[in-house]
């Protein structure tokens, strides 16, 4: 498989990090970690930082400002590529994502270029999540599969992997959209570009400390770029028809 980098955004997870670490470094002690701190008030990056002088598999990448989890990503599989990683994890700070489920998704990764962790397949679970919430993924997912065509389970989960093959083909530079929007963003250039996905059912834990980055604005944009991409794409259908 090559090196493992697994790409971890922070803004304000002082609590849950030093958690989260330590159960990923258990569970998948060969892969190395990147911490994206986005300039967190709450000393999350200092904190970052002190793990990493103890541990040399942990890297830190400090950025100016809160940006957005898009960007965040771009940063770290830009940087990751550089450094010579051959596969890439998408992972929250929170502990919502269970790093012992990880094994599981790089498995997958024998036969597919991307595997994303799916919450709606048969064998994935969430755990604690409102209704509100419950219906925004349920919702968001089922039109994300009728606008784009896409015939996944999950495709706004943010625990996934990818091949840097898939990376190295997608226009990452290009990718402004944010949260759910992001996840979606490059698992359906994944496969336009003709890239093999895979689900693999995963348990998801609404986080107990700190607090959600979930927004209207995110849930806005998201549904607003969806529509914008399905409908050039069934242009784009008709233009090639003709």
């Amino acid at each position: 498989m090559g090196r493992v980098l697994v790409c971890i955004p922070t803004y304000d997870e002082a609590v849950t990090l030093p958690s989260t670490l330590a159960r990923l470094r258990a569970a998948v002690p060969m892969a190395d970690v990147l911490v994206l701190d986005d300039a967190s008030p709450d000393g999350t990056g200092e904190i970052a930082d002190r793990i990493a002088t103890d541990d040399p598999a942990v890297h830190v990448l400090h950025r100016p400002g809160k940006a957005g989890l898009g960007a965040a990503y771009v940063a770290g599989f830009g940087w990751g590529l550089e450094q010579g990683y051959d596969v890439f994890v998408e992972m929250d700070a929170d502990g919502s994502h269970q790093p012992e489920e990880l094994p599981r998704l790089l498995a997958a990764l024998r036969d597919a270029d991307v595997v994303l962790g799916s919450r709606w397949v048969d064998g994935g679970e969430v755990r604690n999540w409102p209704v509100s919430r419950l219906l925004i993924s349920r919702v968001g997912n089922a039109y994300t599969r009728l606008a784009l065509g896409l015939s996944l389970g999950d495709a706004t989960g943010g625990y996934r992997a990818y091949r840097r093959e898939v990376l190295e083909k997608l226009s990452l530079a290009d990718v402004a959209s944010q949260g759910y929007c992001f996840q979606v963003d490059v698992v359906w250039q994944a496969v336009r570009a003709g890239f093999r996905v895979r689900e693999v059912p995963i348990t998801f834990v609404e986080r107990t400390e700190g607090y959600s980055k979930m927004s209207r604005a995110i849930v806005g944009e998201a549904l607003l770029r969806v529509t914008r991409w399905g409908m050039a794409a069934r242009f784009e259908r008709l233009g090639t028809r003709r």
